[in-house]
């Protein structure tokens, strides 16, 4: 297909083709293939698509949601949040920046306790952390104020790590979600100097070789306590394995290693080898923390654009060494004006072709990469999911509706879930992203369901799937078949294969939450 295909072409082309391959189905046509429950379920999400989106939003609440996999943990957190810690913290404000400092809060400083006397104050701040109020003006985009906002907070200690995850958590459980992967970036100090002092040759594995003989690892064991002390933590607070249990503890959570993209290539080399070392280190103790790993700061940075072929090279010799840790990677969070045009051809398939990415983050710019279609058709077939974060596309990049891949990611049969990206920073929900995809793309039941049980395909819990084929959520691996999917009492042999999967164990749970909301109806 020419490179130069406009957009809507390409849109109409990937219509035809999946017109021609599997039609999708209205909300209310969907109705007819369901019977009982099921059937009732459909009935009374199609009247309340019909509705508006308050009718949805009710629907929608406890409809099960599966995972969330693309959360930033500190942006999920919510500025009311970080000035309460602030005042525990005794940490002081710049009225003017609107920032965090640490004490002494002597003039022009003020102390955050002056936040809870104060509303405007508190008012400018929770603005000052977030989208909220925010109005693009000359020189400060949406973009900007996003992206400026985690600064403003970095003061905080990171003693609140259970809270946050508690708080993250407990907003999950509320909406009948079960599983959560956030993004985290412990302690690098060590390896950010080693990269610093070290340039960054071409030979990445007499670097990599180099690193470790300086004492790289030595960070790992700190790095796997930062989450296992948030999960101790998070757990007393909502007091787990005891009659007083929140539902928050019913949420499972893992970890993305976060390593920061803005950096000079020694510190990103050596950050990265680091994640991977602590990632795998996790996974050979099976202490259910690290995941995976994740590239982050803006996309669109000078150094995140420069480098950005360079970082790809670093993570495809980096998955050689390491193939068993997973990666997702932030790719294709840009769109026309942000870069010059030819930043926007090859962000997507190099992170696909030399990261081994098996998720993209957001990848909003699809259809400007170079052979598009060719890209979508390798993307289904290499079953790489994407994670749709539209109210963030929306806020940093002014992608919105119809100009959104969404709808084109699906008629190419690539496998799409919902997140938040940073619910706290953009003030939403993963229930506010599912009434906004139904409202505004008229989503059947049944694309809810296939959504939902995306994310929980797509997780990196460990095991094998409960589905027999990748992505069609219609028949189950053989020693599940002919039982009802999440019965409180699968056969020996389903009992048996689930036990041995987690991954399998967490897509029944989410079987058992799909009977458990459809029985009300």
């Amino acid at each position: 297909m020419n490179r130069k295909m406009p957009y809507l072409a390409l849109l109409a082309f990937a219509c035809l083709n999946v017109a021609q391959a599997r039609p999708v189905e209205s909300a209310t046509a969907s109705t007819l293939n369901y019977v009982g429950s099921e059937a009732r379920a459909a009935r009374a999400y199609a009247a309340a698509l019909r509705e508006g989106k308050p009718a949805l939003r009710i629907f929608l609440d406890q409809f099960p949601k599966g995972a969330d996999l693309h959360v930033h943990l500190s942006g999920a957190v919510y500025a009311e949040s970080f000035i309460r810690d602030a005042v525990e913290d005794g940490l002081c404000v710049n009225s003017s920046a609107l920032n965090f400092v640490g004490p002494p809060c002597t003039a022009p400083l003020i102390p955050a306790s002056d936040a809870v006397k104060n509303q405007k104050l508190y008012d400018d701040l929770v603005d000052s952390f977030s989208l909220r109020s925010f109005v693009p003006h000359a020189s400060v985009s949406g973009h900007d104020q996003f992206f400026a906002t985690f600064a403003r907070f970095g003061a905080l200690s990171k003693k609140h790590i259970g809270e946050w995850v508690d708080e993250v958590a407990s907003r999950a459980a509320d909406q009948n979600q079960q599983y959560l992967e956030l993004m985290e970036t412990p302690i690098f100090t060590r390896a950010a100097d080693l990269g610093r002092s070290n340039p960054l040759t071409t030979d990445f594995a007499a670097y990599r070789k180099k690193l470790l003989a300086l004492g790289i690892k030595g960070e790992v064991f700190a790095d796997r306590e930062d989450v296992r002390t948030a999960e101790v933590l998070r757990k007393q607070i909502e007091h787990c394995g005891t009659p007083q249990a929140t539902p928050a503890c019913k949420v499972e959570v893992r970890y993305i290693y976060q390593i920061l993209r803005g950096n000079e290539p020694g510190q990103v080399f050596a950050q990265t080898l680091l994640g991977f070392e602590t990632v795998q280190a996790a996974m050979e103790a099976h202490d259910n923390t690290w995941v995976g790993i994740n590239f982050v700061m803006p996309e669109d940075g000078y150094i995140s654009m420069r480098d950005y072929t360079l970082q790809m090279k670093m993570v495809e010799y980096l998955h050689s060494v390491y193939p068993k840790v997973h990666i997702t990677l932030h790719a294709g969070e840009l769109t026309m004006g942000l870069v010059p045009p030819e930043g926007l051809r090859f962000h997507i398939r190099q992170a696909v072709e030399l990261g081994h990415a098996e998720r993209i983050g957001h990848g909003v710019d699809i259809a400007y990469e170079t052979d598009a279609q060719g890209l979508l058709k390798e993307m289904a077939h290499k079953h790489v999911m994407v994670e749709i974060n539209r109210t963030s596309n929306e806020g940093i990049l002014g992608v919105k509706g119809d100009e959104h891949p969404f709808m084109l990611y699906r008629a190419n049969h690539v496998p799409v879930a919902l997140s938040t990206d940073d619910e706290g920073v953009s003030r939403i929900d993963l229930t506010h992203e599912y009434v906004r995809a139904a409202h505004d793309y008229h989503l059947s039941y049944e694309d809810l369901k296939q959504l939902a049980r995306t994310g929980m395909e797509h997780n990196f819990l460990p095991g094998e799937s409960l589905w027999a084929s990748p992505d069609v959520f219609t028949m189950p691996v053989s020693s599940c078949r002919g039982q009802r999917l999440g019965s409180e009492t699968p056969s020996s042999a389903c009992k048996a294969f689930l036990a041995s999967s987690q991954k399998a164990a967490a897509q029944w749970e989410l079987e058992r939450r799909f009977n458990a909301f459809e029985a009300k109806f």
